[in-house]
């Protein structure tokens, strides 16, 4: 998100399901908050996956922050799918069938 490399809603779709993440937490007795944080988080890897793969840049373009920026991207995107499992575990411990 530094470097604007990516587009806004990459940006915008990541800090929301932050956002939404943060209330799932805040209200322990939500079930309806923690759907929607494991449905933005399920919607965020795909999306992240095609903003990767549509805005990467080529090699003569590759400065040291953009190399930074794209790795850094990688490896949120490679964290998401234990962030899944977590907040599935959450879910069912809240009562989600």
């Amino acid at each position: 998100c530094m470097n604007y490399m990516l587009p806004l809603s990459y940006a915008w779709g990541n800090f929301s399901v932050l956002a939404v993440g943060i209330w799932a937490i805040v209200q322990r007795d939500s079930l309806d908050a923690i759907t929607m944080f494991l449905t933005g988080l399920l919607l965020t890897v795909l999306t992240d996956i095609i903003h990767i793969s549509i805005f990467y840049p080529s090699n003569d373009y590759l400065s040291d922050a953009k190399r930074f920026s794209v790795g850094m991207a990688i490896f949120s995107l490679l964290l998401k799918p234990v962030s899944c499992y977590l907040v599935y575990r959450m879910y069912r411990e809240r009562g989600g069938e």
